[in-house]
């Protein structure tokens, strides 16, 4: 995984492209072996960052170079409306290689209600809350639910069809609405009045243009404030950053890579540099930019690469009223924030994954069979695909520990026995890439750069943050213009 992002100058690059805002998309299958560069020339605004790496992440790209010819044409017209025929006109859609339809915001749900809640995680959650929407004749078309730090936040988008792609999908009249909210709300807090826990319940209207499913999770759990519980986040090894074969060697040595972060600040630049460190994994990318964006941050340069299993981040940012992380307390939480938006996606428990033909009932039905067997969920993805459901659902033990085959072997018999598929998940092929990105050292003869165009010397007792990912993969760039501007995302 490489990304780079910030203003440079591209020698085949035509100023008046950008200075008229039309975008410009490349996709490059001839510079490198493993992998494929997507160039992006585009007007900076509010966000682009967010939706390039959000709209990268919906591809299902594998871990595989990207050879379809329409996904220039797909990115930029998902990018810039005015690419749209009649200047705004409908999004695109593509189809990708898991058969997946999606558009600049994901999959289209704009045809369901959505219930979103968050609550205290415990066994047989989602299948309480299913099961009341089952009973008012309610349709779970597609949603994802997470699980982290003994809470739990999820996003269903509902319709009142029975299932299947013939169906009529028709929303709940605003009544149905607060009723079923309410129905969900009651059976969250019968316990949560008994324990003393926090909930939180809402059911909304379909509605064009809703915010992407991921990136409301991390909303909904971050406003839940999942990411106060836990110690505080470790500081990097700076080692790591040199992308050397000695922190190669030691991530693949390590049985489990630690999320760590490290808050540095740049006065003379005005920046906060923050540096992440953790196992590298498929959207690792858009969960930390979400983070950033969603605390307010602005992302002036970034760059992140992978060696091995471990993943290395890095980006200089302020806030959006111009302002560093000026505080102790502030780098604190940003750096439990940060930590808390690699950690939501860990992939723990039993991956199985579920098809079935879609019907009314069927998540209701399911859920209860895995709680008869002492099973509980950690991490749900549920989609339609035509006339089929396909769910994919981490499985721990109702106390929490590595569930046993012969338990999957009997849920498996049983669910068989009234039409869903059932089976344990391996790793998605391509994933880790078969090779490694590695960011080129500089020349010996020559001293590494810093990430930034020529700047004054540092202020006696001011300190520059040290050499790191950035400095390297930069200088042998060698591309920086020479005055700052930002990415918005």
């Amino acid at each position: 995984m490489k990304y780079v992002s910030g203003p440079y100058f591209e020698p085949d690059f035509d100023p008046l492209l950008y200075r008229f805002g039309t975008p410009g998309v490349v996709v490059d299958n001839e510079t490198r072996e493993d992998c494929t560069l997507v160039k992006v020339d585009s007007v900076n605004r509010d966000g682009v960052l967010l939706e390039m790496v959000q709209l990268l992440t919906d591809l299902d790209l594998m871990g595989r170079k990207l050879t379809d010819p329409s996904l220039p044409e797909f990115i930029q017209r998902a990018l810039v409306p005015c690419q749209r025929p009649g200047g705004n006109g409908p999004s695109p859609r593509f189809t990708t290689c898991l058969g997946n339809v999606v558009g600049p915001g994901g999959p289209d749900v704009s045809d369901c209600a959505a219930l979103e809640f968050t609550v205290h995680d415990r066994p047989g959650l989602l299948s309480s809350i299913t099961q009341v929407l089952a009973d008012n004749g309610c349709h779970v078309a597609s949603g994802q639910a997470w699980t982290h730090s003994g809470r739990a936040a999820g996003v269903l988008y509902v319709t009142t069809a029975g299932g299947g792609a013939a169906a009529e999908a028709a929303a709940p009249a605003p009544s149905r609405w607060e009723h079923i909210e309410g129905l969900v709300d009651a059976v969250m807090g019968a316990r949560e009045k008994l324990t003393g826990e926090r909930h939180w319940v809402s059911m909304s209207a379909p509605v064009e243009g809703r915010v992407h499913t991921e990136r409301r999770l991390h909303q909904l759990m971050h406003d839940d404030r999942d990411y106060e519980s836990g110690p505080a986040a470790t500081p990097v090894d700076e080692e790591h950053f040199s992308m050397g074969d000695k922190a190669a060697t030691t991530a693949r040595l390590a049985r489990r890579v630690e999320t760590r972060v490290s808050i540095e600040s740049w006065e003379e630049r005005g920046y906060a540099v923050v540096k992440m460190t953790s196992r590298d994994r498929p959207k690792l990318l858009f969960d930390t930019v979400c983070a950033l964006t969603d605390m307010h941050y602005v992302v002036f340069h970034a760059t992140v690469g992978s060696q091995g299993p471990l993943a290395i981040q890095e980006y200089y940012i302020r806030h959006k009223d111009g302002r560093t992380v000026d505080s102790n307390a502030e780098r604190q939480k940003v750096s439990r924030c940060l930590v808390a938006a690699v950690e939501r996606r860990a992939s723990h428990g039993a991956k199985v994954e579920v098809r079935a033909a879609d019907r009314s009932g069927l998540l209701s039905d399911f859920t209860r069979m895995l709680r008869e067997h002492g099973l509980s969920l950690l991490r749900v993805e549920l989609k339609r695909r035509k006339d089929e459901a396909v769910g994919t659902f981490y499985l721990v033990t109702d106390a929490g520990g590595e569930v046993r085959a012969e338990a999957l072997h009997a849920v498996r018999a049983r669910v068989g026995k009234v039409g869903i598929s059932f089976e344990v998940a391996k790793d998605a092929p391509g994933w880790p890439p078969v090779r490694k990105t590695s960011v080129p050292a500089p020349p010996a003869e020559a001293a590494p750069a810093v990430a930034t165009p020529a700047a004054p010397p540092a202020a006696e007792g001011q300190e520059r943050p040290r050499s790191s990912l950035g400095s390297l993969l930069w200088s042998h760039l060698g591309k920086l213009s020479n005055n700052f501007g930002y990415i918005k995302s």
